[in-house]
């Protein structure tokens, strides 16, 4: 290998929102990251639907006249 070109490899901390942190080895020391295995939906098996505005209402309002996936 080259010398002085690869960059350092450190002890890097992974926060998540949740509150649940990692620690690994990565070219950065912190990471914080939106959503991780102990938060996300497959891997908990719980669905959350975050709903803005009416958004998901909106949808299933649009589509439900439609016979798209219907016997």
């Amino acid at each position: 290998m080259k010398e002085k070109i690869h960059p350092k490899y450190v002890d890097c901390e992974i926060t998540c929102l949740c509150g649940n942190v990692i620690h690994t080895r990565s070219t950065r020391d912190k990471l914080n990251v939106e959503i991780c295995s102990n938060c996300h939906p497959f891997f908990t098996g719980q669905q959350k639907i975050v709903d803005t505005a009416g958004r998901v209402e909106r949808f299933r309002k649009r589509y439900e006249k439609s016979t798209y996936g219907k016997k």
